[in-house]
């Protein structure tokens, strides 16, 4: 998979893509991403990437030739399957489109910044716009490294335990359950004891039905989710 991110703050990828997961996943060469500065293709002297908006109003708006330019570019070069544009008011990035997305080969992320994206970029380069929640950051960076974690973990052999992934929150349309590891007693708290049993198959159902009441408590709109699409 490789993953192209636009950005005006390219130097906040640095560490980030370094360590973690995204970090093992392109030493390993199972993730290839690579961030790409939009000021390199700004306009002038200054390379300026944004101006005034049209009608006036507060902020900057990002011009759409740098953009174009560099995303022109880039399809020059090989084939995408989608243009991600991260923005408060696209659709919610959820685990279902997590792993749909880790299943494509190539994915340009543009991230935004400054008050607002010329229209005109997200009707004509733009294929698919998230969000990531609904509340406003300074800009698409932070957003772009979660979608880039969230696919990339999923990738097969990013992982230590490729099973892990599979049982993660969400995988199911429910949290995931607790979970306990050693001492079996820790300051009077004492681990439920049918993890301790070795019976398999009563453990998996004691962590289905925890699963279930922890999304009752704490999330129940995603039960609801789910009985809605029975």
């Amino acid at each position: 998979m490789r993953i192209d991110i636009i950005s005006v703050i390219p130097d906040f990828f640095v560490s980030p893509l370094e360590k973690g997961l995204l970090g093992i996943a392109r030493k390993k060469g199972l993730a290839q991403i690579h961030v790409h500065n939009l000021h390199d293709y700004g306009l002038g002297k200054y390379h300026q990437v944004d101006d005034a908006p049209f009608g006036g109003g507060a902020g900057m708006v990002i011009r759409p030739e740098p953009v174009f330019d560099c995303i022109e570019k880039l399809q020059a070069e090989r084939v995408y399957d989608e243009v991600i544009f991260m923005t408060p008011d696209g659709k919610p990035f959820d685990q279902k489109r997590a792993n749909r997305l880790s299943r494509k080969g190539n994915l340009i992320v543009l991230c935004g910044h400054y008050k607002a994206m010329d229209e005109r970029i997200r009707r004509t380069l733009v294929t698919m716009e998230l969000t990531v929640g609904d509340v406003v950051l300074s800009g698409g960076e932070i957003p772009a490294l979660m979608l880039s974690d969230a696919i990339v973990r999923l990738i097969p052999g990013v992982l230590g335990d490729g099973e892990s992934a599979l049982t993660d929150s969400f995988q199911t349309e429910m949290l995931d359950c607790a979970w306990y590891t050693r001492p079996a007693e820790f300051r009077g708290m004492t681990v439920p004891d049918v993890l301790l049993s070795g019976h398999h198959e009563k453990i998996e159902l004691w962590r289905q039905q925890n699963a279930r009441e922890r999304t009752l408590q704490r999330r129940p709109d995603l039960l609801d989710k789910e009985e809605q699409e029975e």
